[in-house]
C-alpha cells in the first residue's frame, strides 16, 4: 500500500520522512498516473491557490474527488486543509469540498516564523504538538465531522470517514501520532481495495 504525496511545493519531503519512519511506502504525486498508483493521498502545506491551479491544469482536481469517493484516505495539512473545505474565506476560492466546514485562510496571521502550540487531542492522553505557519482557522464544521484536536476550543484536526484535515504541520514535529492515525485509515481501507482488485 503506497501513500501518494502531492509534490509540487511545500513540505512533502517531511511528510515522506515521517511515513518512512513508520515503515510506510510513499510516492510523489504530480500526474494522474501517479495518483492511480497511490492507495492514499496527502495534500501538504504550501500556497492553496497555486496548488488548486496545478490540480485543475493537470486534471487532478476531479480525479482526487473520485479518489475520495472510492474510500481512499486523504489527508490535507494547512493549505491541504483549505483545499478540502467546502467554504473558504479570506479570500474565497474554489475547493475540492470533501469536508463540510468553513475555513479562514491565514487565520493565525502572516507570521514569518512558525508558531508552536500544544492542545488536547482524542488520539492520545498527552497534548498534541502543533506547528502553525500562516495556518488557517476552521471556523465551523457540519454535523458528522469529528474533531480530533483543538486549540483554545478551535478545531485543528478534523475527520469525516476517510478524509482527514489539519490546520497545522504534524510533519514538522517528532510526534508521529497524526500520521499513525492516517495510516490506520489506510489499513482499514486495505481489505476493500484488495477485494475490488480481486474482482
Amino acid at each position: 500500500m503506497k501513500t501518494g504525496i502531492l509534490s509540487i511545493q511545500g513540505d512533502f519531503a517531511a511528510h515522506a520522512a515521517t511515513l518512512h519512519s513508520l515503515g510506510a511506502q510513499t510516492l510523489e504525486v504530480r500526474t494522474l498516473a501517479d495518483l492511480r498508483h497511490s492507495d492514499a493521498l496527502i495534500l501538504p502545506g504550501g500556497e492553496s491557490t497555486t496548488q488548486l491551479q496545478f490540480l485543475q491544469e493537470e486534471g487532478l482536481f476531479d480525479a482526487i474527488r473520485q479518489f475520495a469517493a472510492k474510500g481512499n484516505p486523504i489527508f490535507g495539512t494547512c493549505a491541504g486543509a483549505i483545499l478540502l473545505a467546502t467554504h473558504v474565506k479570506n479570500p474565497p476560492q474554489p475547493s475540492l469540498a470533501l469536508l463540510d466546514m468553513t475555513i479562514l485562510r491565514n487565520g493565525y496571521g502572516r507570521q514569518l516564523a512558525s508558531d508552536v502550540f500544544f492542545g488536547p487531542t482524542t488520539l492520545k492522553t498527552d497534548p498534541l504538538e502543533m506547528v502553525f505557519i500562516r495556518g488557517p482557522i476552521i471556523e465551523s464544521v457540519a454535523s458528522g465531522i469529528t474533531v480530533l484536536a483543538n486549540l483554545n476550543g478551535s478545531p485543528t484536526l478534523v475527520q469525516k470517514d476517510n478524509v482527514l484535515a489539519a490546520t497545522f504541520h504534524p510533519e514538522l514535529t517528532s510526534d508521529p501520532t497524526v500520521h499513525q492515525h492516517f495510516l490506520s485509515l489506510l489499513s482499514n481501507h486495505a481489505p476493500t481495495k484488495k477485494s475490488s482488485r480481486a474482482k
